[in-house]
């Protein structure tokens, strides 16, 4: 089938670009990309994953990684994977 429609979106800038980082990464392109989010959406008849509204507690570290309070540093990967076991 030949491609007649067009998509038309604002996003910001950061958005854009880190996602098409990813797009890039995986061998795609932003019209593919969008694509495959579309027939995800057809076949599964909604949105291809799960949509929750964060918590109070989930907000708040969300708030605060973003302005870079209360993070815990680690020296390495196996540091960070000892702590949680």
């Amino acid at each position: 089938m030949s491609k007649t429609e067009t998509i038309r979106a604002r996003v910001e800038p950061d958005l854009k670009h880190e996602a098409e980082a990813v797009f890039e990464a995986l061998g795609l392109t932003s019209t593919e990309a969008i694509t495959l989010f579309y027939k995800q959406v057809t076949l599964q008849h909604g949105l291809p994953f799960e949509v929750k509204i964060p918590n109070k507690a989930t907000l708040a570290a969300m708030r605060d990684a973003g302005q870079g309070k209360n993070l815990k540093k680690w020296k390495s990967r196996e540091a960070l994977k000892a702590a949680h076991r």
